[in-house]
């Protein structure tokens, strides 16, 4: 009795599935532009090495295939990522997002590209992520703030990656900081609302570190100025328009707060409260001042306008990538903290 046979269709599919899902390799490109592979490779990685003729068939065959070169392979050939790690607590908030556009742009146009986490406000997230961006081998790290994890810095430390880190400045930064004094910010606060006369305050304040700092520094300030101690109402971050009405509504109902002025650590928050003295017929700043921080974009266009503490946002970004191409180059930057100060902006609110 004759055998039968009976194909093997599973092993047809296999390979049928595995062509389906094979990527455009090199070796592809090189033969639809008649050219070995070893030409691809040496064209992608410094094209003045191949004649303009021969380039130009490379890149007409990969705008065919639509191949997309190795960067791993290269970066493991030549040291380096060509990648920066950024942490930011919020990608929405304006603050942050304006100064990491201008690092991006800056970055970019040296050939490095930005890979961008979104930390929160919890030093725990931030140390997660760290440790998930170190395993791609990035040429350089940016953290926003100074304050992070024992782990954070250890691991930052051990894997001898250049650090940047904004929005705060230290005497003793990982590597090199950018940015400017917190507590100096909320001395200055103090100083301006003692000097317009008021002798009552009150801060309302998100929950970040950074923003309790600003706090703790008016209070003991406006204490010093005038002998009157600041009410202190602190909401979790991030900062809302939602927890700057509830803050006035606290300050009315539960502390009596009258004739005073209000320092936020957020023209969010600011708003919040000019919108809740306005739902209550309450002038701004004649029955409540109102003192922001950090003149985001609707700050001169809200009624009244809000008087802020002014970061120029732009600035840091163009520092905290100055620094890091300075490192990349072999430098070091002229020095390890860059104080870019701020200014108290006097609009209508206060």
């Amino acid at each position: 009795m004759g055998v039968m046979s009976i194909p093997d269709h599973t092993t047809g599919q296999a390979r049928r599935r595995k062509k389906q899902h094979s990527g455009v390799t090199m070796a592809d490109v090189g033969r639809l532009a008649g050219v070995s592979q070893v030409t691809v490779s040496r064209a992608l990685s410094d094209p003045s090495k191949v004649s303009a003729e021969t380039l130009q068939k490379i890149r007409d065959a990969i705008d065919v295939t639509g191949f997309v070169p190795n960067a791993i392979a290269g970066a493991l050939a030549s040291q380096r990522s060509m990648l920066i790690s950024a942490f930011v607590p919020s990608i929405t908030n304006i603050v942050y997002s304006s100064f990491i556009q201008t690092f991006n742009a800056r970055i970019r146009s040296s050939g490095y590209e930005v890979l961008l986490s979104e930390t929160g406000f919890l030093p725990e997230e931030e140390e997660k992520l760290v440790a998930a961006h170190l395993t791609r081998r990035p040429d350089a790290v940016l953290l926003t703030g100074i304050h992070h994890s024992a782990r954070t810095r250890k691991m930052l430390l051990g894997a001898g990656t250049p650090v940047v880190e904004v929005w705060d400045v230290t005497d003793s930064p990982i590597d090199v900081c950018v940015g400017f004094s917190h507590s100096g910010a909320g001395r200055a606060a103090a100083d301006f609302i003692a000097d317009q006369g008021y002798r009552s305050a009150a801060v309302v304040s998100a929950g970040d570190e950074r923003a309790q700092r600003r706090m703790r520094a008016f209070s003991d300030r406006f204490a010093q100025r005038t002998g009157a101690a600041a009410i202190q109402l602190d909401f979790p971050a991030p900062a809302s328009l939602a927890n700057g009405r509830l803050g006035l509504r606290q300050l009315l109902e539960t502390h009596a707060f009258s004739d005073g002025a209000i320092f936020c650590s957020s023209d969010l928050l600011a708003h919040g409260v000019i919108i809740e003295a306005r739902a209550r017929g309450l002038r701004v700043p004649e029955d409540v001042a109102v003192l922001g921080f950090g003149d985001q974009d609707f700050a001169p266009h809200t009624d009244p306008a809000i008087s802020t503490i002014r970061v120029d946002r732009q600035e840091l970004g163009r520092a905290a990538a100055d620094a890091l191409l300075e490192r990349f180059a072999g430098r070091r930057p002229e020095r390890d903290v860059f104080d870019i100060g701020f200014e108290i902006v006097r609009r209508a609110s206060c």
